[in-house]
């Protein structure tokens, strides 16, 4: 008889775990109080406005280096840190 009042106690793990999944699911999924945009909002389309205007061309590589860059200048790049000899 012992065996069988420990069976109940076995089973409420589980049933406990998935319980509390499936409260935490519902808590953080609101999936019954979520707004569906697809069939809750009306989208309405405009034409569109605007002009074609051209604001600049880049036809390829015209200058090999950037202006102001220091990539041969390494001292001025890395400052070294001295340290206190003490």
């Amino acid at each position: 008889m012992s065996d069988d009042n420990g069976l109940w106690l076995l089973a409420l793990g589980p049933a406990g775990a998935s319980a509390l999944y499936w409260a935490l699911y519902r808590y953080y999924r609101n999936t019954d109080k979520s707004h569906a945009f697809e069939r809750e909002t009306d989208v309405v389309a405009k034409p569109i406005t605007g002009d074609d205007r051209k604001v600049d061309t880049v036809t390829g590589t015209q200058r090999t280096r950037i202006d102001g860059d220091n990539v041969r200048a390494y001292r001025q790049r890395v400052q070294r840190v001295k340290r206190d000899p003490s």
